[in-house]
């Protein structure tokens, strides 16, 4: 049921149903119903049908002769989304180290403390919540609306795929260890070191996600 108090009632609907799509409830090539989704989410058509307009722009869904087919993201849309932030991710971790507030290098430091413990209790939905929340700071602080905009949703369709890869035993620790290598490099304002460790771990994700789909 959608929580009515925040966001306006199309912006919640819309993110349930991404939400659902990124994380694979609604599987690729599932037939979503106006109708249904009106009966799951208890609100009327309305919004559902601004969701699915937005959706669509989206590449999420298509609208087919036999309904709206959920396209959700392909190994071909990882890698491409990967290429984007080995790209610009560097160059945004460099700017955040020219541009980040105290305020927000408070916030990163204690986003990593929660990640080592939840990671510590196993709470790999919660570790991938707040590597979100690091990630959406960096971009916040860099100085760049166009960046931030451009990187944040492309961050934010690998749901799936960052669960699955925190999932691994090894991966999860390794990943908030390089969190706490690029936090460090920002907070002494050191462009380049950002840069190169941001792309480390980029890569270092990538290539964790690829061994999963081999599976």
């Amino acid at each position: 049921m959608i929580d009515y108090k925040n966001l306006s009632l199309a912006n919640q609907v819309h993110q349930v149903i991404e939400e659902n799509i990124l994380n694979g409830v609604y599987k690729a090539g599932e037939i979503l119903s106006e109708s249904k989704l009106s009966e799951e989410l208890g609100v009327s058509r309305t919004p559902i049908r601004e969701a699915l307009t937005r959706l669509e722009s989206e590449k999420l869904i298509g609208i087919t002769p036999t309904g709206t087919v959920v396209l959700g993201i392909t190994d071909k849309d990882v890698k491409d989304i990967f290429t984007v932030k080995m790209k610009l991710e560097p160059l945004i971790a460099g700017l955040a180290a020219e541009n980040i507030s105290e305020e927000a290098l408070v916030k990163l430091k204690d986003i990593i403390d929660q990640q080592e413990f939840y990671d510590s209790k196993d709470n790999k939905e919660r570790v991938r919540n707040l590597d979100t929340e690091f990630h959406d700071t960096i971009y916040a602080e860099c100085g760049s609306i166009v960046f931030q905009s451009i990187l944040s949703p492309v961050h934010h369709k690998l749901l799936k795929y960052r669960k699955s890869s925190l999932e691994n035993a090894e991966r999860s620790p390794h990943s908030i260890g390089e969190h706490a290598g690029i936090y460090e490099a920002i907070k002494n304002r050191d462009k380049e070191l950002a840069q190169k460790l941001m792309l480390e771990h980029i890569c270092h994700a990538y290539e964790n996600i690829k061994k999963g789909t081999k599976k």
